[in-house]
């Protein structure tokens, strides 16, 4: 009897035959291309119909924080944000813009969108730090220099600041450095006394860029000088306070060799 043929036993060895793998026909790649343009701008047109043309995404409401002197109407009125219009096209930096030019007391606003409504305004104020009377009003002054507002009653706690010139140095320092240049020495002046000074100060007198004097509480007085080593000078005056407690009148215009006297 005849064994396998040759052809037999390779098919053996090699186990039944393998099914064949069924193609799916593919689509073109240009075709495919086509489909996914087509769904982008489906995607991307329903996107700018919800953010620019739907009502769901609308400015509805306008809220505020960060306020001390100034109300949150006065800031909302300021504003004046385009209530319905797409929360999207809101300009923040026109509103930005618009609060600081109507209300000189903001100091800095950051606008925020609060999604999917609202507008968030967080604002801050300038604080003074020293007051120019004028006409029986005040007119606050803050840490910068900048004159940002006048009004009817003085800030509790806040120096008056007197530009009492001196005919020749005075005049001198007028000339040379300005109104301006004066304000901005009595502020540096102001933002360099020692904490306890600074609640005992009642006005800040500029006779001349290098004549700033100090009248606190009590009748007590200080010769500070220029503007200059400021904090040298405030180092010395605490010291020289705790030295002579009763003392009347202190000078620390050369802040190495200070001076008090009277009690």
């Amino acid at each position: 009897m005849a064994g396998p043929t040759t052809a037999e036993r390779q098919q053996k060895k090699s186990g039944p035959p393998r099914p064949q793998r069924i193609r799916r026909p593919r689509l073109p790649r240009s075709r495919t291309l086509i489909v996914v343009l087509v769904l982008a701008v489906l995607l991307g047109g329903g996107g700018v119909w919800v953010l620019y043309g739907s009502q769901w995404l609308r400015l509805e409401r306008v809220t505020t924080s960060g306020t001390h002197v100034l109300t949150p109407e006065e800031v909302r009125e300021a504003a004046d944000a385009p209530v319905g219009a797409p929360l999207i096209s809101v300009d923040t930096d026109a509103l930005e813009e618009r609060l600081r030019s109507k209300l000189p007391r903001i100091d800095s606003v950051d606008v925020v969108r609060s999604w999917p409504h609202g507008i968030g305004l967080k604002v801050t104020e300038r604080k003074p730090v020293l007051l120019i009377a004028k006409g029986g009003k005040f007119v606050e002054v803050d840490a910068e220099g900048v004159r940002f507002a006048t009004v009817e009653r003085a800030p509790e706690g806040v120096p008056e600041l007197e530009l009492s010139l001196d005919r020749e140095s005075g005049a001198a320092s007028l000339r040379r450095f300005g109104t301006d240049r004066l304000v901005r020495e009595a502020v540096r002046v102001a933002g360099d006394l020692p904490e306890e000074v600074a609640r005992d100060t009642r006005n800040l007198k500029v006779r001349s860029y290098d004549s700033i004097s100090l009248e606190l509480s009590g009748g007590r007085t200080v010769a500070w000088g220029s503007g200059e080593k400021g904090h040298s000078k405030a180092t010395t005056l605490t010291a020289l306070m705790k030295a002579a407690p009763k003392a009347r009148h202190f000078d620390v215009s050369v802040p190495t060799a200070p001076a008090s006297s009277g009690s």
